[in-house]
């Protein structure tokens, strides 16, 4: 129990690093999952489920080591 905290505040840096890593990529990176074509034109759509799979990971990775990380008392 002493090393709880510790280890919840790395753990919770990873999954924040690794959320961060996977949503710049789906977002930025990575080809694009679509092709939209309409009237005006051709449009490559993003992979939207992973972008928001990343950010909900790198949100669950900042909230972890912040409530870890409280006192508690």
């Amino acid at each position: 129990m002493r090393y709880a905290r510790s280890a919840f505040i790395v753990v919770g840096i990873a999954l924040a690093a690794a959320g961060g890593t996977i949503a710049y990529r789906a977002a930025f990176v990575e080809p694009r999952t679509a092709v939209l074509i309409s009237e005006e034109g051709v449009r490559e759509v993003p992979n939207t489920p992973r972008i928001i799979g990343g950010i909900a990971l790198f949100l669950l990775g900042v909230a972890l080591p912040v409530f870890a990380a409280r006192r508690r008392g």
